[in-house]
């Protein structure tokens, strides 16, 4: 029996892995983290292996020819991410459910192949301004990846009506309750049916 799929996305600077690093504290939830994989250097305290699973382009294009990902994109030119599929297998034989912070096209692409197992959650900033007051805030970026990335989220809320819930982070707190509260109802009211 599989587990069941939790995905958020948005817009870098949005919240959701704030919001992910919540939801994986909660026990009774039963997530575990899917670790992605790029080809993006490590930035600060990032570690390999629990963060991301850092690999060469090289290395990235050879799992896409050995077809080794469930979904995978070029998020940014040179810059790909993916979700490995032995990661989702690895997680469900431990018993997990399985929680993404992913990439609004890559989550689109899991809830796509997995329709019935999956929970699809944008969660969005309450405004653009918002979003690089953020991204600035964090201090890792140059001024042209900020501006980057600005440009890539406004492409990206295009894409909020495929997903399940929008969930809008004015309210750290506030945005905790809800997406705890949308992935408890999600699990219980999966096992009820079964």
């Amino acid at each position: 029996m599989n587990g069941k799929l939790i995905v958020f996305s948005a817009p870098s600077g949005s919240g959701k892995t704030t919001l992910v690093h919540h939801l994986l504290s909660v026990s009774s939830l039963n997530l575990a983290f899917s670790v992605s994989a790029t080809s993006r250097e490590l930035r600060g305290n990032e570690v390999d292996g629990k963060d991301y699973y850092f690999i060469s382009n090289e290395a990235f294009d050879d799992l896409i020819a050995k077809d080794s990902f469930v979904e995978w994109e070029e998020v940014y030119k040179d810059t790909k991410y993916g979700t490995l599929t032995k990661e989702i297998e690895r997680l469900w034989k431990a018993g997990k459910n399985v929680i993404f912070d992913i990439d609004v096209v890559g989550g689109l692409n899991i809830k796509k192949q997995f329709p019935d197992e999956t929970l699809a959650i944008f969660v969005q900033p309450p405004a653009i301004s918002d979003l690089k007051k953020r991204l600035e805030a964090r201090g890792t970026e140059t001024p042209e990846k900020i501006e980057m990335r600005l440009n890539k989220a406004k492409e990206e809320l295009a894409y909020t009506k495929d997903f399940d819930v929008i969930l809008i982070n004015d309210d750290l707190d506030k945005a905790k309750k809800v997406a705890q509260y949308l992935v408890k109802g999600f699990l219980t009211s999966e096992e009820e049916e079964e």
